[in-house]
């Protein structure tokens, strides 16, 4: 394996892994914003009013994107096991 092949392929890596928490920290972030909203003009400082909220919509999103998280694991995976010949030199 050369170098190049190694580079290609953690290339690939990061690609994948950043393509799938695209998404979920989206979605974080827009609900941590408005709940970070919500709690300035409201002048509630309890942890809980925007904690319990995030984490229904991480949990939302994270149900909502799931089919196309695996699809994309299975497309990457599949696409690593059929190229693992080039891989073995």
């Amino acid at each position: 394996m050369t170098t190049s092949q190694v580079v290609a392929l953690m290339r690939n890596v990061f690609i994948t892994t950043f393509w799938l928490s695209v998404p979920l920290l989206a979605v974080g972030f827009v609900i941590g914003i408005i709940m970070s909203l919500a709690q300035i003009i409201t002048s509630i400082q309890d942890s809980s009013f925007s904690t319990v909220p995030r984490l229904g919509a991480f949990l939302a999103a994270l149900l909502l994107a799931m089919p196309w998280m695996l699809a994309k694991i299975i497309a990457y995976t599949t696409g690593l096991f059929g190229n693992l010949g080039q891989f073995s030199h």
